[in-house]
């Protein structure tokens, strides 16, 4: 039997949300559906391409399986919320630079990861950069700009001490 709807109380991208939803619903349907914030994108549902990550208190997480009852209390931040009162945050500005998204699909997903990943290194190797993205598909062909854009980006915050998000 499939638990009855209940009140849901999130923190997301700096604001308390509350949406009604069985306890069990993913995180990603209620942040698309209910909250309007599409740049999570869902895709395989299996937390296989990385399409759909956001950060939990800070960590890089699939959110396409994780019941939205799991992360309440938790600050959650999409890619909307890595903005800074309308400036890019700098792994999206570097993305721009670098021309980094192809068809876009799988964009959020990588930006959200290499934010997480500068915040705790901020000068992570070529490989700990290819470790950290390992689960990310994307069928473009953009690896390259998109390495580049995290280097860039990794520059841009020793250079700004723009540690965010």
């Amino acid at each position: 039997m499939k638990p009855a709807p209940r009140q849901i109380t999130l923190k997301v991208n700096g604001q308390v949300r509350t949406c009604t939803a069985a306890p069990d619903t993913p995180l990603a349907y209620l942040l698309r559906n209910d909250l309007g914030l599409t740049g999570t994108k869902f895709a395989c549902g299996l937390e296989q391409c990385g399409a759909c990550k956001v950060l939990v208190d800070g960590e890089a997480v699939p959110s396409c399986r994780l019941p939205a009852a799991e992360v309440e209390g938790c600050q959650i931040t999409t890619i909307e919320g890595l903005a800074d009162e309308g400036e890019l945050h700098p792994v999206q500005q570097a993305f721009v630079d670098e021309q980094a998204a192809q068809c876009g699909f799988c964009t959020s997903g990588l930006i959200v990861a290499a934010a997480a990943l500068l915040e705790q290194n901020p000068e992570p190797t070529a490989a700990q950069v290819k470790e950290a993205l390992a689960v990310h598909i994307c069928r473009c062909g953009s690896h390259s700009r998109v390495l580049r854009a995290i280097r860039r980006a990794a520059d841009m915050m020793a250079t700004n001490g723009d540690g965010r998000p």
